[in-house]
């Protein structure tokens, strides 16, 4: 298994509306992207210096299952909401 996972940190001016609409758009891609396993999301609730704004936890069977999702037109259509959101974009895969 694939485990894909993605930490952001928001521009200043992103309102919690947004957050909330990009947590949202991730989720809805369970269903949509047939290799995605699995995924979470989670906004921080802490907001320590070294702490990112979001993460994004997603499994996979393969590594050709994350690159079917990473190049599938739903998910390239979230991508294309997030970029002017945030400003900082960390990612991990690894296999389990």
């Amino acid at each position: 298994m694939i485990k894909h996972i993605v930490m952001w940190k928001f521009k200043d001016d992103v309102v919690e509306a947004d957050k909330l609409e990009m947590k949202r758009q991730l989720e809805s891609l369970l269903g949509v992207v047939p290799s995605l396993i699995n995924i979470e999301i989670g906004l921080d609730i802490v907001g320590k210096e070294a702490s990112k704004d979001m993460v994004l936890t997603t499994e996979f069977n393969t590594m050709n299952d994350l690159a079917a999702y990473a190049g599938h037109p739903e998910h390239l259509k979230v991508v294309e909401f997030v970029k002017p959101l945030v400003c900082e974009r960390a990612v991990v895969d690894y296999e389990v």
